[in-house]
């Protein structure tokens, strides 16, 4: 089968052969360019895949907090925390403590620092107007 196509080759014209080497070379270009078409289309769906990958791990760490969260609000823990913290609840057999201040303590007032006043000059001002002068203190 081989020899035959060989035989074939042989016999054909060189204007012949030339065609057949452009009508080849057309074919190995529309395959190179399908060849690159695919690897473009490999590249992105790598890409799109690696994006994903990263987005579900994201949502997996999400869904174990939000698990632990509703174990944490669904416990009797949380509950308690809850209505002491919250509400000041009490539990049965428990003994309230309030604290209060002593009955001879007077509080100190917090002084108020007022702020300074900055006298200028006309020039000062006329300054500060034209040239956007400094910040002052």
């Amino acid at each position: 089968m081989f020899k035959k196509l060989v035989e074939k080759l042989k016999n054909i014209h060189w204007t012949d052969r030339r065609l057949i080497t452009v009508v080849v070379i057309v074919i190995l270009v529309i395959l190179m360019m399908d060849f690159n078409n695919r690897m473009s289309t490999m590249i992105q769906l790598n890409q799109m895949e690696t994006i994903l990958e990263t987005k579900l791990a994201g949502l997996e760490a999400t869904r174990l907090v939000v698990e632990e969260d509703i174990a944490y609000a669904t416990s009797d823990r949380a509950l308690e925390e809850w209505a002491r913290e919250k509400y000041r609840l009490i539990a049965e057999g428990d003994q309230p403590i309030i604290i209060m201040p002593p009955s001879d303590y007077t509080p100190a007032p917090t002084p108020t620092p007022k702020p300074e006043t900055v006298v200028l000059t006309r020039l000062e001002i006329w300054k500060e107007l034209i040239f956007g002068g400094e910040e002052l203190p």
